[in-house]
């Protein structure tokens, strides 16, 4: 297959998030029939509900700092579904990808055809092991894997990663992980493992509790002792900070992802590379503060200055809904216009909540996915909180084109809601950018 077949058959599996499939035996025969490729490296592995991707790519930046040939598998994608497997920090290429993809895709139609399995695994199996073939064959040092969906049954647990990381834990994916903290705790702690080292963010008592139960239950003892002290904040919201752990302290380092919530994530990532000197990874103290200073992470409280301002962030659920809605407050230029799109399984009252009595105008629009919330439906959680000046529209690229003639240039515009609707507008605005340079 080349590249454009590669992804039409990926897609041809389902969509992402309607064709789930939770469960370890299709990926472990899938993995097995290509001779376990997660062997060939040792692995992170991160799940949580808010921040896993941030402190992953946290502590790739550190690891690439250390000079560490790291492999760093993610989701979802904004633009192209390369982003997902990055080698060394930069995206796989797509001529490999679609060589790693057919290799894949021949294994999990051999295992069809020999009735090992009753039907093909899933996307985010395929991409997993696509993910996994590509670190084995370009040899990295070191696989940093974001954890799909929960953590016992997603594909990412198969690897079984000798380091583990637990995020913030909140309300997300009800309908597959449970409808309490303590159920989607237990989904998440799952992946902690006997032999594992375990890092820990700080959790509301419930989720710790269901936490510690598990790592007790396994014989692991957490690590959850990181202190960050603010030092100071940037006007475009960047954080310096003093972390302190029991091993060291780390002076004033700059993050490089905005936001106050990431302390708490940069906090997780420092403790993941101090556990990966224990396992004889040499990852110096100049390393973890250049890479959390350098660290990067597209579509998360992302600014692209300009006349007017563009804020892109992913607030998908309450709790990354009232980390934007904290930054809005202190860092937004005024007046703030806000495009809004959702899927229709979220919480879209409590984010409404947090975002919509913060901007000027308001503007709800609908994503190209069958997930996506309609712009009616979107409507009338804005009129139920009372918020006038709303205009609906059916497409993302009217949706920006109406947020231009009614934002002034000294304002801003924040796009968010679902990191689907930030992949569809990112690449217009970045394309709008390029334009003007040539023009300048």
């Amino acid at each position: 297959m080349d590249y454009d077949e590669a992804l039409r058959y990926l897609l041809s599996l389902g969509h992402e998030t309607l064709a789930i499939k939770l469960g370890l035996r299709n990926t472990t025969l899938l993995l097995n029939s290509l001779k376990n490729p997660q062997h060939s490296f040792p692995a992170v592995q991160i799940a949580g509900t808010n921040g896993k991707g941030s402190t992953a790519s946290f502590l790739d930046s550190i690891c690439r700092q250390a000079g560490i040939k790291t492999g760093l598998y993610t989701s979802p994608h904004l633009e192209s579904i390369t982003e997902r497997i990055k080698i060394a920090g930069s995206d796989i290429g797509s001529e490999d990808f679609a060589i790693d993809a057919t290799i894949v895709g021949d294994a999990a139609n051999r295992l069809l055809a020999n009735c090992d399995i009753e039907a093909l695994p899933t996307f985010f199996e395929h991409l997993t092991a696509i993910a996994l073939v590509a670190f084995r064959n370009t040899r990295v040092e070191l696989a940093i894997l974001e954890t799909g969906l929960g953590g016992r049954l997603d594909a990412t647990t198969a690897v079984e990663a000798a380091v583990c990381a637990i995020t913030d834990i909140g309300f997300d994916h009800e309908e597959y992980l449970g409808n309490t903290i303590e159920s989607i705790a237990a989904e998440k702690a799952a992946i902690i493992h006997e032999g594992s080292t375990a890092v820990i963010a700080p959790q509301t008592a419930e989720a710790e509790k269901v936490i510690l139960d598990r790592c007790k239950e396994v014989n692991v003892t957490p690590v959850s002792k990181c202190i960050g002290r603010v030092e100071e904040v940037s006007t475009d919201g960047r954080w310096k900070v003093t972390f302190e752990t029991p091993n060291d302290i780390y002076e004033n380092v700059w993050l490089g992802l905005r936001g106050r919530h990431q302390v708490e994530n940069a906090g997780v990532a420092i403790q993941l590379a101090e556990a990966l000197q224990v396992r004889g990874f040499r990852i110096t103290r100049e390393a973890i503060v250049g890479g959390i200073d350098t660290a990067s992470h597209p579509g998360r409280l992302e600014l692209f200055e300009g006349a007017p301002v563009f804020l892109l962030d992913g607030a998908h659920n309450p709790s990354g809904a009232n980390a934007l809605q904290e930054f809005l407050t202190k860092f937004a230029c005024r007046p703030l216009t806000i495009i809004f799109g959702t899927m229709r399984d979220k919480r879209i009252d409590q984010i409404a909540e947090s975002l919509f009595p913060l901007a000027n105008h308001l503007i709800l629009t609908e994503i190209n996915n069958p997930r996506s919330a309609s712009s009616s439906t979107l409507l009338d959680v804005a009129k139920k909180l009372g918020r006038t000046n709303i205009t609906t529209t059916t497409s993302s690229g009217d949706a920006i084109k109406l947020a231009l003639e009614k934002t002034p240039a000294h304002g801003m515009i924040c796009i968010t809601g679902s990191l689907y609707l930030i992949g569809e507008i990112r690449s217009e605005i970045r394309q709008s950018k390029k334009r003007l340079q040539k023009t300048t």
